[in-house]
């Protein structure tokens, strides 16, 4: 992972998760350390515990951070986020069918350009991190200039990323479509490039159902045989308008989920964007097949889509995750993110505690995205991406404070008032990757990152 010779040591109030709040104990759940030291070594972390142990203990040459009085937790996971939409945020008034072909549709066809793409993935990247975003599932366009780029940048910055070329091949303009054939051969050599090279999974992203033959379904199909332990990420039951074209489409089956299902996508580790309005025969076949759902609240607010039931997802034992979905959706942080996700499941009637949202954000969008091996808890052998945070970054967050009298009302507190502003520092693999007033991208490049080449193993998860 890191070539740093020297450990480094984050100090400052640690919180992280063991399981979901919701299902079992706080006490067994929730690790938190008023005064915690996080020990890393080449990237990973070696030792989580009480400051004042560990600091007696440290070699030497170890560099030790202060971020006392702020958090410190897992670097925020996004299992949902589209790379080329960066400039489609807050485009006004369309549902999302009229949407994709009124603003996305044309600004994606900019993306074969690779100068196009190299400057969105910077910008992407970027922003994320500013919000404490340290891992992400990425769809790119259908050009594959897009997802090279998009893996260049985030190799350059050693970040823990998921990603794929977008296969569509009717439904769209010229400038989008590729064919059967050519989605099946670019993906395959997108894989071979990059899928385990350094922290960079490979995910087969057919776009969704309305823009894919059955002849292109049948390559995503092969591609998801071919590499049985691949991500897999596309969209699922978003609109209705949306549901009744997959209707159409593929008049032969019961619902939009068995579209899918028929060409062996819904499997561990495929990730299905919103899943608003789904059956209790769609639900039994997520969890049977061990799919994940994609909770984008922000999205769905903003086009009209409806509202996700997270106690439905439960009560099928689906894995969920929460996601930004830029650009339907309106904020790259994940806090804002969080606090739209409450506002959501409150008009459903439901409750998002803080705590389960923290979890949600970390420890349980890692388990969400088949990645909880690696990262998204604060415990020895895991990856070293953190998230630094101030509850009290604005006037308004400082004086809800002085009010707060417990961890919980100060984590609710700051996902419903919280944004970018609250993100103190962002480490990725234990060294600083944003640093709260630094300038964007001054912070030292890293350059010890090999060129992209074939990856022995290619079917394997990244290393």
């Amino acid at each position: 992972m890191s070539s740093a010779g020297a450990s480094r040591a984050i100090r400052g109030r640690l919180l992280s998760f063991d399981a979901d709040p919701r299902d079992e104990e706080i006490g067994r759940a929730v690790r938190y350390i008023e005064d915690g030291l996080v020990v890393i070594e080449k990237g990973l972390i070696r030792e989580v515990g009480e400051a004042s142990g560990l600091l007696k203990r440290l070699r030497p040459d170890t560099v030790v951070v202060d971020h006392r009085p702020h958090l410190v937790l897992p670097g925020f996971i996004d299992p949902h986020l589209h790379m080329p939409q960066t400039q489609v945020i807050a485009s006004y008034g369309a549902e999302l069918m009229e949407w994709l072909a009124k603003y996305t549709f044309p600004e994606e066809s900019r993306y074969g350009d690779p100068a196009v793409a190299a400057s969105a993935s910077r910008f992407l990247l970027d922003e994320l991190l500013a919000s404490g975003t340290t891992t992400a599932g990425v769809f790119c366009t259908s050009h594959p200039e897009s997802v090279e780029a998009f893996f260049a940048e985030a190799a350059e910055r050693r970040m823990r990323m998921v990603a794929g070329k977008v296969m569509m091949d009717r439904n769209g303009p010229p400038a989008l479509l590729d064919t059967p054939e050519t989605g099946y051969q670019q993906s395959r050599e997108l894989i071979r490039r990059w899928h385990g090279k350094g922290r960079l999974s490979y995910a087969i992203t057919p776009r969704f159902a309305p823009t894919s033959s059955e002849m292109q379904l049948e390559a995503a199909e092969a591609l998801a045989s071919e590499f049985p332990d691949m991500h897999i990420q596309t969209h699922l039951s978003e609109n209705e308008a949306e549901i009744a074209f997959v209707r159409e489409a593929f008049p032969w089956s019961k619902d939009y989920t068995e579209v899918y299902e028929r060409y062996g996508l819904v499997r561990e580790k495929a990730m299905f964007g919103h899943c608003i309005h789904l059956s209790a025969r769609e639900l039994a076949a997520l969890s049977a097949g061990g799919a994940t759902a994609v909770f984008c609240p922000t999205s769905n607010l903003f086009l009209g889509s409806g509202l996700f039931d997270r106690e439905s997802m439960r009560a099928a034992d689906i894995k969920v995750g929460l996601a930004t979905d830029i650009g339907g959706g309106t904020s790259y942080s994940m806090l804002r993110t969080a606090a739209e996700a409450y506002k959501v499941l409150a008009l459903r009637g439901q409750k998002l505690p803080a705590l389960e949202a923290f979890h949600m954000m970390t420890a349980g969008n890692a388990e969400a995205m088949g990645l909880d091996s690696r990262i998204g808890r604060l415990v020895p052998g895991h990856e070293a991406d953190l998230v630094v945070l101030d509850s009290s970054a604005t006037t308004a967050m400082r004086r809800r404070m002085e009010r707060v009298e417990t961890l919980e009302e100060e984590l609710f507190a700051l996902m419903i008032l919280g944004d970018e502003r609250a993100t103190v520092a962002t480490y990725v693999l234990g060294e600083p990757a944003y640093e709260r007033g630094a300038a964007r991208r001054q912070l030292p490049a890293r350059q010890d990152h090999a060129p992209p080449q074939a990856a022995p193993g290619a079917g394997e998860s990244a290393q």
